[in-house]
């Protein structure tokens, strides 16, 4: 696919730029210059093993790649190809907790996972399956890239040059492994892993003979029986530590991003891919995604988001940015991180208007999220705003919503703003099943009581259109009293973040909220009046009993 011609100050500010991508797109340029690619191509690959269903960390894998990839074709004309590679010939050794038909699959634990029948008995096995919602996944974000099949590369012969020079060096594979491993663990082990032709099943069995010469190996099958088969043909595969550098040699790819966990053996990958006749790629170790519990995403356990979860609750390019937002740290993937995202996202593509300098654009998240071409969105109200508003109006439609985003933005309407009526939708899903099981409003205390009367008066004397930055003043003006008050750096006395907590813990029964201008101007002085009459009251701490 031809590219169009890139700016020269635009590729100019790439080969300086300080955003990750272009850090990383400049090594595999220097890769090319160096001649450690054998391709006139820049390959990059990603790796997926579909013991499981995918989650959201392989939807990160090939969303982060792609942006390196993007900022790659800016400072170079060489063309670049993404192979998405699955892992599908891995034997199953355990069954995924949140799959059906359990039995059925303990039935075929150990067999590749292209033979393991589908449980939701919708395709030719659970490794088909896995694959196909993987493409639907990565499809639904526009990515372009090819899909591989290591059954396939495995049965049709595609692996059977780098498969024979294995047999070949089989020494010296296991000179670099042998040592990794322990005592035990180095009696038994081989690179090879063969296909039983008794059960089908993928042995962890030692091996009695390599030959290389006639690309040949030999051992004991289950029942006892001595086997000799060809390592090629599909009748073996590799370990995962041994097929991770065979495939890097046997494809020739220049750059691969993997999870922190993979960190402590890309040594050996490298290793195994220098001793099988290739150049090791150049590699990305990316942090790991956590659950809520702090714990490690896992396929098999189901934990953590799904990318369909996120997307029921927020549009597809806050999810590209928490992707691109700081890749080499932890972070929680949860349901209580979409909100941020989603409001963050738009922030970004607001600033990426303002920004004329091509340095800043190209530092600026959303040029990564949408290839260099993001769109003009005017977001009037924030998701966090819109949230609190569902929470206090009881809307459950988006009439409802509409009809105070109507009376603060009287030209506002879903037609000339469809982003807003997108962000709308999501905002009431994510109210019902989140915001609103989990909303604790409290009473006030006396002196509290006493400043959100104030705060009435306040507001009382203002117009009821008034702006958001009036209402904010009075609301600062209000909190311009103990325990609220605090020193300013410049010496002057300003308002602590207590007085907008109290607030919120009050009147919205949240920690935390947007900024209190905005929403009273959104929801209506008088609305916002009556909703402090209905807190002192104490109708919305009965309410949340």
């Amino acid at each position: 696919m031809s590219r169009p011609p890139v700016d020269p100050a635009l590729r100019a500010a790439g080969l300086e730029s300080k955003a990750w991508p272009f850090e990383e797109a400049r090594k595999l340029l220097k890769r090319m210059e160096q001649k450690k690619t054998r391709h006139d191509y820049i390959l990059f690959e990603t790796g997926y093993g579909p013991s499981g269903l995918p989650h959201i960390g392989t939807f990160g894998e090939v969303a982060r790649t792609t942006m390196i990839r993007r900022a790659f074709e800016i400072i170079s004309d060489i063309p670049t190809r993404l192979l998405c590679f699955s892992d599908d010939m891995d034997g199953m050794r355990k069954v995924p907790e949140n799959v059906p038909n359990q039995d059925l699959l303990k039935a075929n634990l150990h067999k590749p996972l292209t033979v393991v029948p589908d449980p939701f008995e919708e395709f030719e096995s659970f490794g088909h399956h896995n694959n196909a919602m993987l493409r639907r996944f990565l499809d639904t974000f526009g990515f372009e890239y090819e899909f591989a099949s290591a059954t396939d590369y495995y049965k049709s012969g595609k692996f059977d040059e780098i498969l024979l020079r294995c047999a070949e060096r089989y020494s010296k594979i296991m000179e670099i492994m042998l040592p990794t491993l322990g005592e035990e663990r180095q009696a038994t082990y081989s690179c090879f892993l063969p296909i039983s032709p008794i059960s089908g099943r993928v042995l962890y069995v030692p091996m009695k003979n390599v030959d290389g010469k006639n690309g040949t190996i030999t051992f004991e099958d289950e029942g006892g029986t001595e086997v000799t088969l060809p390592v090629t043909g599909g009748n073996v595969k590799l370990q995962w530590k041994p097929d991770f550098g065979a495939r890097w040699a046997a494809l020739g790819v220049d750059f691969e991003m993997f999870g922190k966990d993979h960190g402590p053996n890309a040594p050996l990958y490298d290793k195994i891919c220098n001793a099988l006749g290739g150049i090791a790629p150049e590699h990305y170790i990316y942090e790991l995604f956590l659950d809520q519990n702090g714990e490690k995403i896992s396929k098999s356990k189901g934990n953590g988001l799904t990318i369909d979860e996120w997307l029921t609750y927020a549009p597809t390019e806050s999810l590209a940015l928490f992707m691109y937002n700081k890749p080499r740290t932890a972070k929680r993937l949860y349901f209580d991180v979409i909100p941020r995202a989603v409001d963050e996202y738009f922030q970004y593509l607001s600033a990426y208007e303002r920004q004329e300098d091509p340095k800043d654009r190209l530092n600026n998240s959303v040029w990564h999220i949408h290839n260099g071409n993001p769109p003009k969105v005017d977001m009037p109200v924030s998701f966090a705003l819109l949230l609190n508003l569902a929470a206090v109006a009881n809307a459950e439609t988006k009439d409802g919503l509409w009809a105070f985003i109507r009376r603060y933005l009287p030209d506002c309407s879903p037609e000339n703003h469809p982003e807003l009526d997108h962000l709308v939708g999501y905002a009431l899903k994510y109210f019902e099943d989140f915001v609103k099981p989990s909303k604790q409003y409290r009473e006030a205390t006396a002196e509290e009581a006493q400043a959100l009367r104030d705060l009435s008066a306040k507001l009382a004397g203002l117009p009821e259109h008034a702006s958001p930055e009036d209402i904010q003043s009075a609301v600062y003006d209000v909190g311009r009293r103990e325990p609220y008050t605090k020193e300013n750096k410049a010496g002057s006395i300003g308002v602590s973040l207590a007085w907008f907590n109290t607030l919120y813990e009050i009147l919205l029964g949240e920690p935390q909220g947007p900024r209190f201008g905005s929403f009273v101007a959104l929801y209506g002085i008088g609305n916002t009046r009556q909703l402090i009459e209905r807190a002192l009251n104490g109708e919305l701490a009965r309410k949340a009993v």
